[in-house]
């Protein structure tokens, strides 16, 4: 997967693009509206990292003249987080829009999603499927209910698949979603009550780590 970094900040740009590449990206940096506009006329990547503030015009702009004709999923990564600018970002089809200073993390997990849904809407291994658009888990076609924890917790692994998600991840998220404390004993037994309703165990344990759901 290659993303386009366009990011006139070259600390900050080194900084993300040694962390998107230790996560298996491929990216390919420029630093103004000009050099972006010259590599896409000619590459399209599968998704944009966009600065709003270049040195030479505005990313919003460039956005809309330039990249959205293009379908190619963008990111706004930006200083600038007064709710008209969000709003208009997003209005004008950016698939997201973070704030600086940002958590790498998160980004990244962002980043999984949309690459996600625009490759594939269902996502099979072995015999469950997991529609990311209606946030629905099936196994042979079947339904297959979970708690909304439960579901939150076995869609962060299929947003992050082929990839281990640690335990200390997993309480992160807990805490994030719920406002609860918990501890491994808890991820434990919901792991547990996830694989005895899917069926079928597709979640690898990494022993003294986390978990992971490989794509077949």
């Amino acid at each position: 997967m290659e993303i386009l970094l366009i990011e006139d900040n070259l600390i900050l740009a080194k900084g993300l693009i040694y962390s998107l590449e230790q996560n298996g990206f491929k990216v390919v940096h420029k630093s103004n509206i000009e050099e972006s506009k010259v590599f896409i006329e000619s590459k399209k990547p599968n998704l944009i990292i966009l600065d709003i503030s270049l040195p030479d015009g505005d990313g919003m702009r460039f956005y809309e003249k330039e990249v959205k004709t293009l379908k190619i999923p963008t990111i706004f990564l930006t200083i600038k987080d007064d709710e008209e600018t969000i709003v208009k970002g997003l209005t004008i089809g950016a698939e997201d829009y973070i704030t600086k200073p940002f958590r790498t993390r998160e980004l990244i997990a962002r980043i999984n999603k949309i690459l996600l849904k625009n490759k594939n809407q269902i996502i099979e291994v072995k015999d469950i499927k997991f529609d990311v658009d209606k946030m629905t888990i099936y196994k042979n076609d079947k339904e297959v209910i979970l708690t909304s924890l439960e579901l939150r917790i076995l869609s962060l692994l299929f947003f992050n698949i082929n990839k281990v998600v640690k335990r200390s991840d997993i309480i992160d998220k807990i805490w994030e979603w719920t406002g609860n404390d918990v501890n491994d004993n808890t991820i434990t037994v919901y792991l547990k009550r996830i694989r005895e309703k899917l069926g079928t165990d597709i979640i690898i344990t990494i022993k003294g780590i986390g978990y992971r759901i490989d794509e077949k």
